[in-house]
């Protein structure tokens, strides 16, 4: 050997096996110690100051001058002796200074507990840019993974895919992911669905309510699920709402009776507005943010009107239509950028915020669904969204989930988590020190003291990505994400 030649000696790799077992020990439970939930994000910014205020300004004088239709009675009771107004349509306009008043005393944060074994360590605090992942939907079919082909989601899958998310470190919160079209009457719906999640999870939860009358029963199974009657009230761990805004600038009867019921118990009022450019609001992407912004305010006020600092989900949902053909497109560059600018205003607010995201327009886990997933996902984490909802398992814009997606997306979000992290910058982690020990001999840094001290709180190692040689893969079958995650989704 050359005398210059540095010879290196590699520390001894675990085999397969034993790497195998560290993936798999981690996927059971704990999580990687480089990410955590709650994590700060806000890095991604794609508005200026001044876009930001002329947003703002641009959805008062929406509010004030156009105001939002089908305003219900027992609403103009409680908001126009408060100083709502009714223009000549019959719309409840809200005057720029009340609007600005309740933006000024609105609830900045809340919490969602969890319960049992989870109590306390898996709590969500959504304050600030704190970042942390959920799945929802409402999807009404099922991808079955030997046919390949969807079928009607039942109130069994609810369960199972809660079962699932119980089992995934990196999605915080459950939510009712698909519909069970098993179930047709709204009140056994509800209730089932109800069952199924607190039965198959103790994490924090979210749904929505078909009618403003099953919430009392509901609370009832909240009450036994969290130690007695009156229990759930002073620790709530099921957030609800709905859409109670028809876009565009319009109320929805049903969502609107149940975020006013909601904020009547001083429960958080989980809404989600979600307008469609080109369809349901303008076509600019600028335009369709002032709508947006204009019909969330909207349910801020009405909640604070009702009880002021009522907690509310800033939940500006702006989606996209693909102009050719009118159809909702999850997966796009604009519905990426629009929901990093949404959140953007949400925290320019200083309020709770949520947004979807991973709504990939593909079918099955392919090339389109980990770049449409991998980009929307991103953006909004790195934009210090409180809650990325969506984003376990969800295909098909919305209209169709996976099992095996679930466990794709749970491991693509903690690649997320750690860029919302970023990175640490002090003395000890410039290495200076190291560096000089590790040039020049034995000129190698793997083995050194410092790689061994930061090589599991400094990188995410996935469970389901393959990274082995491709002999290596070849000889163990050369199976593909989609084959791993099925293996891993049916043990579960």
């Amino acid at each position: 050997m050359d005398s210059t030649t540095t010879q290196v000696t590699r520390p001894k790799r675990r085999n397969a096996a034993e790497r195998k077992a560290k993936a798999q020990a981690r996927l059971q439970g704990g999580g990687s110690p480089a990410i955590q939930p709650g994590m700060r994000g806000g890095q991604y910014r794609p508005l200026g100051d001044d876009d930001l205020t002329r947003i703002h300004e641009a959805a008062l004088t929406i509010l004030e001058n156009t105001g939002i239709g089908d305003p219900l009675p027992e609403l103009l009771d409680i908001v126009l002796p408060l100083g709502a107004t009714l223009n000549d349509h019959g719309r409840l306009c809200f005057p720029r200074t009340m609007i600005e008043d309740i933006i000024a005393g609105a609830a900045r944060e809340y919490t969602v507990y969890a319960r049992g074994s989870r109590a306390g360590k898996d709590d969500m605090y959504c304050n600030g840019n704190r970042v942390y992942f959920s799945n929802s939907g409402s999807a009404v079919t099922t991808l079955d993974s030997d046919s390949l082909h969807y079928r009607p989601s039942t109130i069994l899958d609810i369960y199972d895919f809660t079962r699932l998310v119980d089992r995934l470190d990196n999605i915080h919160m459950s939510g009712d992911t698909v519909i069970g079209t098993d179930v047709p009457d709204d009140y056994e719906h509800d209730m089932t669905m109800v069952y199924a999640l607190m039965a198959a999870t103790e994490k924090p939860l979210c749904l929505s309510f078909r009618k403003r009358e099953n919430i009392p029963p509901a609370l009832e199974i909240f009450d036994l699920a969290s130690g007695g009657e009156g229990t759930f009230l002073k620790k709530p761990s099921v957030i609800f709402g709905g859409c109670p805004i028809v876009s565009p600038l319009r109320f929805g009867r049903e969502n609107l009776e149940v975020m006013m019921d909601a904020t009547r118990l001083g429960l958080v009022s989980d809404i989600a507005v979600a307008p469609q450019s080109g369809a349901t609001a303008p076509a600019t992407l600028a335009g369709i943010l002032a709508q947006v912004v204009a019909e969330t305010l909207s349910c801020l006020a009405i909640v604070n009107l009702i009880r002021p600092g009522c907690p509310v989900t800033f939940a500006t949902w702006p989606f996209v239509t693909d102009l050719r053909t009118g159809s909702f497109t999850g997966g796009s560059g604009e519905q990426a950028l629009l929901a990093a600018a949404a959140i953007q205003v949400g925290n320019f607010y200083d309020l709770p915020n949520s947004v979807g995201a991973g709504m990939t327009d593909s079918k099955i886990p392919d090339a389109q669904y980990g770049y449409e997933k991998g980009l929307t996902i991103a953006l909004a984490a790195l934009s210090g969204a409180n809650r990325v909802c969506e984003v376990g398992g969800m295909m098909g814009s919305l209209m169709g989930c996976s099992f095996e997606s679930m466990v794709i997306d749970n491991e693509a979000v903690g690649m997320i988590q750690r860029t919302v992290r970023g990175i640490e910058i002090s003395d000890d982690t410039l290495s200076v020190e190291t560096i000089n020990q590790c040039a020049v001999d034995p000129g190698h840094f793997l083995g050194n003291e410092q790689t061994l001290s930061v090589m599991e709180s400094e990188y995410v190692y996935p469970n389901m990505m393959d990274r082995s040689p491709a002999d290596q893969w070849e000889a163990e079958g050369a199976h593909d994400l989609f084959e791993r995650s099925r293996k891993v989704s049916r043990e579960i």
